[in-house]
């Protein structure tokens, strides 16, 4: 677990040093800083949509996943979650698209899930540090636009990479190189729409959408058995 304890350490770290920085800096600047952040998600999720490996199920996972997130309200819960720390720390009006930006970019992707599985198997860390520098950069520069949302998705790299690295091995079988290829995919999409909510080309309810990511690994093992 010592890897996934650095990384939410660094995640921390990064979005107190973003915040403080924050105070100083003319609204201007926050905003050009917010293009470029929208600029390179959109990257981040078209270059990650490409490891997908079969099409149809990246579209029946989004498809599915939005009836489903829909159906839970999944961006109502956040939104009022968000609402709520708002009133108690006054933590601005993008609570939660800092807190639903942040974590997809901190839990979606390879690295999370081969460097989570690495730490539980072997004891492997190695991935997890690197990819910890990563999240220092990345949770600063986002925190500096977004706020104290991006502090609070410390809490989702937490939980989510350490239930990886608790159940390595249950997850092994199902988390395989086909599944994690369409799962990157997947969540690749829901970084695009992100990315286009950050500049202002579209409202997407992303968080109602989160669930695709756990029907994309479901998806590869259902067509293994065909």
């Amino acid at each position: 677990m010592i890897g996934v304890l650095v990384n939410t350490l660094a995640v921390i770290a990064g979005s107190l040093s973003g915040l403080a920085l924050r105070r100083g800096i003319p609204e201007k600047y926050t905003k050009a800083a917010m293009t470029g952040i929208g600029l390179c998600t959109l990257y981040l999720g078209i270059s990650g949509s490409l490891k997908g490996e079969n099409a149809i199920i990246a579209i029946l996972c989004i498809v599915l996943g939005g009836l489903l997130g829909t159906a839970l309200n999944i961006d109502g819960a956040i939104t009022r979650l968000g609402d709520q720390v708002e009133k108690r720390t006054q933590g601005g009006s993008r609570v939660g698209e800092g807190f639903v930006t942040a974590s997809l970019l901190f839990c979606v992707g390879s690295m999370t899930i081969v460097g989570s599985l690495n730490a539980g198997l072997t004891g492997d860390n190695e991935m997890l540090f690197a990819k910890s520098v990563l999240d220092l950069i990345s949770s600063t520069m986002l925190s500096v636009s977004l706020g104290l949302g991006v502090l609070l998705s410390a809490v989702v790299v937490l939980l989510f990479q350490g239930a990886l690295v608790l159940l390595a091995q249950v997850l092994k079988p199902i988390l395989s190189t086909p599944a994690i290829a369409e799962m990157t995919c997947v969540g690749s999409l829901l970084i695009i729409a992100l990315g286009l909510n950050i500049l202002n080309i579209a409202k997407i309810k992303v968080a109602d959408y989160l669930p695709a990511i756990l029907l994309a690994p479901l998806a590869v093992l259902v067509q293994g058995l065909f």
